[in-house]
């Protein structure tokens, strides 16, 4: 990804089954004694992360003996319950940005029972744009400013409401509340839908990720589908964007369905992770397995070629968020983990139990107050953030 802002069905569970031809088979030769299973979830059926992971775990469950199993939910929310309270995974692919909104408790988090995370291995710098119909009278980006434009909210992730209903306005140098006073915002309850609402002419724009299989379908649709460049020097623009959104990366997209290939938008990186009591050996081994047959699994989807210890190297470089203790065992192994590492680590596990002590102390406090434990109570939002006030937040190191 050219970065021009800064260096650099129902629940349904897939098993991974069968192999493309010419891909090796046998098992790692070490003395590790993998487990069983291996349970990974992922966004949606229509996401890039669900069609990755499908194209590396049938290699890991051949060269392992374990049987894979990637398991899709759309719902972030959800997902991250499932995973943190009900033990359902063991990795789970979610983005730097939504775990921000995890641990610090914004919007629909607020009142969910707070649990770490900690990061496995680098997944992919997913490309982010805001698309229109091809027949839209909405040219640029600056053309959103108008009266009476529909935007897409995907409802079932609190990161991508906040993203249209604060970070577009202050980029485009509006408050959210004009925002909210121009804009008829068009609720979808899944990523699939808000893009849809497109090409089905629900919506005028939506925010979407390029490389997801459902933006393939709305290209092939027989209006079409454009991209709204955001300026990568408009400094002040991205300002405005980055005070709702600091995880966020300005850059140009090279990835994902042709007519998004140019665009000036942005790039998520997204992450597998697992909880800090995760087995330290079985990460370990999966950090060495994701490293060491690279080669194996890159070419099996686009995305699996952004899975390199060099992109996982140079994400670290700016993470603000913790590694587990398994993955750092190998890191270090292989020299790619110093002891400043070590220290901005710690940092950041403190951070996040700093967050998550005071979340557990504000709902305390909500509980004996008997008040409704809801993000959008205000009586709720007032005693969180007396608990929270201060405490920094989870942005990208620079």
């Amino acid at each position: 990804m050219k970065n021009l802002w800064r260096g650099s069905v129902t629940a349904c569970v897939v098993a991974a089954f069968g192999l493309s031809a010419g891909v090796a088979t046998t098992v790692q030769a070490d003395d590790y004694d993998w487990p069983r299973m291996l349970r990974i979830a992922t966004p949606g059926t229509a996401s890039g992360s669900f069609a990755s992971t499908n194209g590396w775990g049938p290699i890991l469950q051949s060269q392992t003996g374990m049987t894979v199993r990637v398991v899709p939910e759309d719902s972030e929310p959800t997902r991250y319950t499932r995973h943190t309270q009900r033990n359902e995974f063991e990795l789970n692919s979610v983005s730097s940005a939504e775990v921000r909104f995890q641990m610090e408790g914004i919007d629909g988090y607020a009142a969910m029972q707070p649990n770490p995370l900690q990061i496995v291995w680098h997944h992919n710098d997913t490309p982010w744009a805001f698309v229109v119909r091809g027949d839209s009278d909405i040219k640029t980006i600056d053309d959103l400013k108008r009266d009476g434009v529909r935007v897409a909210l995907s409802s079932q992730s609190p990161p991508m409401m906040r993203t249209v209903r604060e970070a577009l306005p202050r980029y485009l140098g509006m408050t959210p509340e004009e925002a909210e006073e121009k804009w008829t915002f068009v609720p979808a309850g899944s990523y699939v839908e808000n893009c849809r609402s497109v090409t089905d002419g629900r919506a005028d724009v939506a925010w979407c990720a390029p490389i997801s299989a459902v933006l393939s379908e709305m290209e092939g649709h027989p209006r079409g589908i454009r991209w709204l460049d955001q300026p990568l020097d408009d400094t002040e623009a991205w300002e405005g964007w980055l005070s709702v959104r600091p995880a966020h990366v300005p850059a140009e997209i090279d990835m994902g369905v042709s007519s998004a290939k140019g665009t000036h938008g942005l790039v998520s990186n997204f992450l597998y992770w697992a909880t800090p009591d995760a087995d330290e050996d079985l990460i370990y081994n999966l950090a060495k397995w994701f490293h060491q047959s690279f080669d194996d699994y890159k070419g099996t989807h686009a995305l699996a070629a952004r899975m390199s210890v060099e992109h996982f190297r140079n994400y670290l470089d700016g993470s603000p968020l913790p590694v587990h203790a398994g993955t750092v065992r190998y890191l270090r192994e292989i020299g790619e983990w110093t002891e400043e590492d070590d220290e901005w680590n710690e940092a950041a596990k403190e951070q996040v139990n700093a967050w998550l002590e005071a979340r557990r102390k504000g709902m305390e406090e909500v509980r004996s107050a008997g008040v409704r434990p809801h993000w959008e109570d205000e009586n709720f939002r007032e005693i969180m953030r007396k608990h929270t006030e201060g405490l920094p937040i989870f942005r990208t190191r620079l």
